[in-house]
């Protein structure tokens, strides 16, 4: 098959979340199984493109945008294996940051810069895989304007959606499309996700449970009555794990490396952790680390109400990393403050510290209240570090609750989104880790899950061929 991914960022030319390594990892899989993929991203003014070599594809192109002729061109670079389009426009030219800046008018015109680019390429794919709401318009241009290509809409994030008005739409010469009572169809809110939602030939999330979450009034976002209309079409496929950034035998980041079969060099890690946060060594000293965005998402006002309880009855030391909300940043060092002993936080993102702290903590928090996929309770098991994680979206799929004895499981799961949830969850892995052989042997089990994009590519490649069967020329 011939798919092409359009993203607004890719790692490592731009990174804001986990959607920028799933369209850098999924193809490189991809096309080890025999596929040609391609990547398409805007060309960002900040980002420095000096490394690569380019290729121009199409050198000018006039295009009609939101009642704006706008001249654009398309490059091609390659990352790795992957061949990837760059396009260039005044709005992405005089970008800060991939959002922000008029984000509604710059993705338009992406959407229709993308739908008008496709013809002249050289390269014509079957699948154009659209990812989140900043390429959701392209499966309704594509029917509408430019057939004969089908489209995929995959949802890393349900909470943002390209939220729109009247006056854009009258802009855009797509008012027709964009009716609040259709009949038969639920009413729609005015937003980019939307289209993407109705006009794909298929839609998919990023975890099985997250598919589910998703249609309930609780996790939908208001998207749930549409995404339950389409629910035929809905499906869920976990994230993977990119293998070569984060394997701990071969890691440079860390202090010592290690495997599943000798994992002495962990607790050298745990020493340079400890050293890192001004502390002796101490391995008797339950380590729990947390490399995050720092707001309630994932979990932090639970996680600052257990952290005084827990300390209260249990010697356990916790390393936060990461930025976000002021409140939290500055809560996180007043904590640090109060028990200099027990709590270290980096108010930063530093990818050296973040691979140390995977490698050195023995337990990883993450309590989320939603979280479609999750990237680091995948990124610490795979560095033998058992997370502790509320049940939801990926999270469910991806860590099974360790067993009384330990025998089975691969973390601590807990339901409630509560800080006495919370507290009572890391008591027991507290408990759990003096038990030395029978946490030896859970690092183990944790470090030998598949994690890899191996059995997800799988999954994709049935997505695929599920949208190119369709004999149908609309959706609905």
């Amino acid at each position: 098959m011939k798919i092409l991914f359009v993203a607004a960022e890719m790692a490592p030319l731009t990174k804001v979340g986990g959607l920028a390594d799933v369209v850098r990892s999924l193809p490189v899989e991809l096309i080890k199984r025999g596929h040609e993929v391609r990547v398409i991203v805007p060309k960002y003014g900040f980002v420095d493109y000096s490394q690569y070599q380019t290729e121009p594809v199409i050198r000018n192109l006039t295009v009609l945008s939101l009642q704006e002729y706008r001249k654009i061109s398309v490059e091609q670079i390659n990352i790795e294996e992957v061949p990837v389009y760059l396009l260039s426009a005044d709005v992405f030219a005089g970008a800060r940051d991939v959002y922000g800046d008029d984000e509604i008018e710059k993705f338009w015109v992406f959407n229709d810069c993308v739908c008008e680019v496709l013809p002249y390429l050289g390269w014509q794919p079957s699948i154009v895989n659209c990812h989140d709401w900043h390429s959701a318009l392209i499966p309704l241009l594509t029917r509408n304007k430019h057939g004969g290509y089908r489209t995929v809409f995959t949802i890393h994030n349900i909470r943002y959606q390209g939220n729109i008005n009247e006056h854009l739409i009258s802009r855009s010469g797509l008012g027709q499309y964009w009716q609040a009572g259709i009949w038969g169809r639920p009413p729609m809110p005015w937003n980019f996700m939307t289209q993407g939602i109705l006009w794909s030939h298929v839609i998919n999330t990023v975890s099985v449970n997250f598919a589910r979450e998703i249609m309930t009034a609780e996790y939908g976002c208001g998207m749930q009555s549409i995404l339950e209309f389409r629910k035929e079409s809905l499906s869920g496929i976990r994230n993977g794990l990119g293998q070569e950034e984060y394997d701990p035998l071969r890691d440079k980041l860390i202090a010592a490396n290690y495997d599943a079969a000798d994992i002495e060099g962990k607790l050298l890690n745990k020493k340079e952790v400890q050293r890192m946060a001004g502390w002796k060594s101490a391995a008797d000293i339950p380590l729990a680390g947390m490399v995050a965005r720092l707001d309630e998402q994932k979990g932090m006002d639970i996680i600052l109400d257990a952290i005084p309880e827990i300390l209260s009855r249990a010697k356990v030391q916790f390393v936060f990393l990461g930025r976000g909300k002021e409140y939290y940043e500055e809560a996180l060092q007043q904590l640090e403050s109060r028990y200099p002993d027990s709590v270290k936080a980096f108010i930063t993102f530093d990818n050296d510290k973040a691979h140390l702290l995977y490698a050195g903590s023995d337990l990883f928090l993450m309590p989320s209240q939603w979280e479609p996929c999750g990237l680091g309770q995948m990124i610490a098991m795979k560095y033998g570090t058992v997370p502790v994680v509320r049940k939801t979206g990926g999270l469910a799929d991806t860590v099974h609750n360790l067993s009384h004895d330990l025998k089975h499981g691969t973390g601590f799961v807990f339901n409630d989104y509560s800080s006495q949830a919370l507290v009572f969850t890391l008591k027991k892995a507290v408990a759990a880790f003096s038990e030395r052989p029978a946490w030896e042997r859970v690092i183990r089990r944790v470090m030998a899950e598949d994690l890899s994009w191996r059995e997800p590519a799988e999954k994709y490649e049935a997505l695929y061929q599920r949208a190119l069967e369709l004999n149908i020329s609309e959706p609905l």
